[in-house]
């Protein structure tokens, strides 16, 4: 129980008030940049905490309540999520809020190549992916009670707001490759289209919790960034990894594995289940790249103030830089020179 960001006798204490004596057995899973996780088990049963990090964090981000109510929302629905159990917004507790939901047993994978996979593994699994997107998007959000989980429409306007003040917040000095994509992707920003859906944020390979012995998602995980937003935001993200290299947070660019779907047939999986959404533009790619590259600014930041959630955070900081340049290039442009 060593590598906690908290007491662990604090969360005994809690737990004990909560569900009566108990063992208690805590482990941090790692791979996560954003909320310390942790498998706990007690009393018999196993469960996931998720908290916010320790220290101050930029206005918005972190919003683990927000996973929570969208957990318990789409919990009667066909997007399979694992069962909140409660949510403590007391940080006085463990230093930061947090919630527990039950653990589900399955797989992770991060090297978006699946080297372990058979090539009619890779194909289904990827398309597992795009059916579940798919099915998300389709849900009517007023519907489970999220009609108010955020502003519609207008939502690439005030994604690029967003991540550009909170480029513009940090401490460190932005690359010029990646200050100058902010305004590029501003001008190439196409017209609201009215579409609206519940959006995931940073639904990727591994934010997916695939079968013990199958290739398909049987849950979705990391529930962070999620909102009322547009589809495509969603499956620009997807994309990425056509568009980055393995050693650019394991994407397939260069190295792709015998049986992954090329990027378009990806998409027309995700459109047979929604062929109202059209299909991606240069630009949906391009923000997804630059809302990744901002992340991996904040990521950089919390590493340099001792405060990121994975001990080796700092090694993802140049990545910044190359995702904005690979957003540069889904644009078909290279970027300016340097002042």
């Amino acid at each position: 129980m060593g590598d906690t960001d908290f007491d662990p006798s604090a969360l005994y204490g809690y737990l004990q008030r909560r569900f009566g004596e108990g063992e208690l057995s805590l482990n941090r899973i790692g791979g996560g940049q954003s909320n310390p996780t942790y498998t706990v088990g007690y009393g018999g049963r196993k469960m996931v905490l998720r908290k916010q990090p320790n220290g101050e964090i930029l206005r918005g981000a972190h919003a683990i309540d927000r996973e929570y109510r969208v957990l318990t929302a789409l919990g009667s629905t066909e997007v399979t999520v694992p069962e909140p159990v409660l949510y403590e917004e007391d940080a006085a507790i463990l230093g930061t809020p947090f919630y527990l939901m039950d653990f589900v047993e399955g797989r992770v994978f991060n090297d978006c190549r699946l080297p372990d996979f058979s090539p009619d593994e890779r194909r289904t699994l990827y398309l597992s992916m795009a059916e579940t997107l798919a099915k998300l998007h389709r849900l009517v959000p007023a519907d489970i009670g999220l009609g108010d989980y955020g502003r519609p429409g207008n939502y690439f306007a005030r994604q690029i707001h967003r991540w550009t003040s909170q480029l513009e917040a940090s401490p460190s000095k932005p690359e010029p490759v990646l200050s100058n994509l902010a305004a590029r992707i501003a001008e190439a920003m196409p017209e609201d289209d009215g579409l609206v859906s519940i959006a995931h944020g940073d639904f990727r390979l591994g934010n997916m919790l695939v079968h013990p012995s199958e290739p398909r998602v049987i849950s979705v995980l990391d529930w962070e960034l999620s909102t009322l937003g547009h589809p495509l935001a969603d499956v620009g993200f997807c994309c990425m990894p056509w568009h980055t290299a393995p050693d650019e947070y394991c994407g397939i660019l260069g190295e792709q594995s015998e049986g992954i779907p090329t990027e378009a047939e990806f998409v027309a999986c995700y459109r047979k289940v929604l062929p109202n959404v059209p299909e991606p533009e240069p630009f949906h790619v391009a923000f997804a790249l630059f809302r990744f590259a901002v992340i991996f600014v904040g990521i950089a930041d919390r590493a340099a103030a001792g405060t990121a959630s994975d001990p080796e955070a700092a090694r993802f900081g140049p990545l910044a830089r190359r995702f904005a340049i690979r957003a540069w290039e889904a644009l078909g442009e290279a970027p300016p020179p340097a002042a």
